[in-house]
């Protein structure tokens, strides 16, 4: 049925959808459902029954986590098979990489599906891996050394003495910085040929190293303290108190946090200058920790979870329950894995 309407009552519906179309606009992304039906008439080209339906859906900040749909709260776990008590995980922009302690060897697996792409011999005791942009370095907790291999295939590309039980690794964009738990220092090597530019001292039983875009961060499980080292030379820039027994770290663009393994909480500290901005609850023994681009993961080993906490604010998004032992987290763009030691799995969320 049609019926017609004035040419200024048109005008002020049209108005008001605008008007409505402008505040959807300003969500940074949405799903915009518009139906209209328009109906001629002979003089005013008369509008009928219109019907405007805009639904938007407001997603993390991450498009390719709307893109595959991963936007939505819900712990949707998928678990693949790597070595014997996978520790380290580490991304390379298409795969998955984890360092299989008691296997000596590192899994590759093809991020988007979990498909196993290989299985690669590397040291005593791999614990942790790192991307430098071409190739994945592995710390050997036993055998005193890091290993390089090509990203690509697999390669051995060589492996370099470091200090004693090399614990964690970080990459500055020219250099890997290895945490050496057994002598209290950090090694600085060149990722292009391995070599030695320097031994640093810091705290006591260093676990993990976090580069913050200029600086180095060592947390010292040992010292209950993390260190911050100017990247350059690696001179000493502070050191600053945390809770107790700190292991591994993550940058979000402007704040270190650390996961406190014997106070089941993380700290977060600013970058700029190390002042405490929050200390947070998580589940119990939390040693890996990552960042998304919004929101900071944290593995709980005694508590077969990870926990999800807004970065901006440090308050509790979810737990999740994953295998066991949960120990390295890492984030792909879109997909949180995690090592679950005792299981001899990763788990996807």
């Amino acid at each position: 049925m049609r019926f017609k309407i004035s040419r200024a009552e048109m005008e002020t519906r049209m108005w008001k959808v605008l008007r409505t179309l402008v505040l959807v606009a300003m969500v940074p992304v949405g799903i915009l459902a518009l139906v209209g039906y328009l109906a001629d008439t002979q003089d005013l080209k008369e509008i009928g029954a219109i019907v405007w339906a805009a639904t938007t859906v407001i997603p993390p900040s991450n498009p390719l986590q709307v893109a595959i749909l991963r936007w939505y709260p819900a712990n949707q776990t998928t678990t693949f098979n790597v070595g014997v008590s996978p520790a380290g995980v580490a991304f390379d922009g298409n795969s998955i990489w984890v360092a299989n302690f008691s296997s000596s060897s590192v899994t590759k697996l093809r991020a988007n599906d979990g498909s196993p792409l290989g299985t690669f011999t590397v040291g005593n005791g791999p614990v942790t891996a790192a991307f430098d942009g071409s190739n994945i370095w592995v710390a050997n907790f036993f055998g005193k050394n890091v290993t390089k291999l090509r990203v690509s295939d697999g390669s051995p590309l060589g492996t370099f003495p470091v200090g004693a039980s090399p614990e964690g690794l970080a990459f500055d964009g020219a250099n890997i910085w290895v945490a050496n738990n057994g002598d209290g220092t950090v090694t600085k090597l060149l990722a292009s040929n391995g070599s030695n530019l320097g031994t640093f001292p810091v705290g006591t039983l260093p676990f993990s190293v976090a580069f913050d875009g200029a600086n180095i961060w060592v947390a010292n499980s040992g010292s209950n303290t993390v260190t911050k080292l100017r990247a350059s030379d690696g001179s000493t820039l502070g050191t600053f108190p945390v809770q107790t027994s700190p292991r591994y770290m993550a940058f979000d663009g402007a704040n270190i946090w650390v996961a406190n393994s014997g106070s089941n909480t993380v700290t977060k500290l600013r970058a700029s200058d190390g002042s405490s901005l929050g200390t947070f609850v998580v589940g119990t023994q939390p040693v890996g920790v990552t960042f998304d681009g919004a929101n900071i993961w944290v593995a709980n080993l005694n508590s077969n979870t990870v926990t999800k906490l807004k970065a901006s604010d440090g308050s509790t998004l979810g737990t999740f329950s994953v295998g066991i032992s949960p120990f390295g987290v890492a984030f792909d763009g879109a997909n949180i894995w995690v090592a679950n030691q005792d299981s001899g799995t990763v788990s996807r969320l």
